[in-house]
């Protein structure tokens, strides 16, 4: 399902989420696509609502890239009060979207709702191939050890286009960059300094387009478990991916 809307508000930046909160998105204009026309951005909020439900569409193998096959979706993880990842990732994805919109990028989401099933993940690579899009962002969180903490960006590794090469590794720092500056940590428990590269993510495999996967946080941990449960970090998270995707956007 696509899902192209217009909506105006302002984002946040700041260095620290108490400060996020209270100013006013970057005013960074988006380059133009080759046909003058403002660029296409894909934001992917992974999971769905409705997925834990039917289980039987979201476990069929669909390709996954580099030969390999997997389920077409999960459920996703939670915190431990039972706050779902797929509800965080969307409204991030909304936020995101405002914000983005709010600079005149035209916005794709690969899901128009939070009770719906999938899409599968080979659909969700389509989606941003079909729409041409100058980037994709799929936004998840992660459910590690309760001490694991902190926010890292994943990147098809080895690069199977050129697309997934160094168009990619920009989008990829320029986020890395944005979410640090809204006073998030990276990650100590996985990759380094905020980025990690993967060869078995099938969204970022199957793209033709830059492409990443924002793992925000982990859900297990109290502390992280807290701001993205609440429209605080809803905004902290929403905004961040934004103005990292603007600043990539205006190389």
């Amino acid at each position: 399902m696509l899902m192209i809307l217009g909506l105006l508000t302002t984002g946040c930046s700041g260095d620290d989420p108490s400060a996020t909160e209270e100013a006013t998105a970057s005013a960074v204009a988006p380059t133009a696509g080759p046909d003058g026309r403002a660029p296409v951005v894909v934001l992917d909020p992974g999971h769905n609502g409705g997925n834990d439900e039917h289980l039987d569409a979201i476990d069929r193998r669909v390709p996954a890239g580099r030969g390999e096959t997997k389920p077409c979706n999960t459920t996703g993880t939670a915190s431990d009060d039972d706050y779902p990842e797929h509800t965080f990732n969307y409204a991030v994805a909304e936020r995101a979207r405002q914000t983005l919109e709010a600079r005149g990028v035209r916005v794709v989401l690969t899901r128009d709702g939070d009770d719906g099933v999938g899409p599968c993940v080979d659909e969700r690579a389509a989606i941003g191939n079909r729409t041409r899009a100058a980037a994709v962002v799929s936004i998840h969180a992660d459910g590690a050890p309760a001490d694991a903490r902190g926010f890292h960006v994943i990147y098809s590794h080895p690069p199977l286009n050129a697309a997934q090469g160094e168009p990619t590794h920009r989008l990829a720092n320029a986020l890395v960059t944005s979410l640090s500056r809204a006073g998030l940590p990276k990650a100590d428990y996985v990759g380094g300094d905020g980025l990690d590269g993967r060869d078995d993510l099938a969204g970022l495999n199957l793209s033709e387009r830059p492409a990443v996967l924002v793992e925000c946080g982990n859900m297990r941990n109290e502390q992280e478990a807290e701001l993205m449960s609440s429209p605080r970090g809803h905004r902290l998270y929403g905004d961040a991916i934004a103005r990292g995707v603007l600043a990539y956007l205006d190389r």
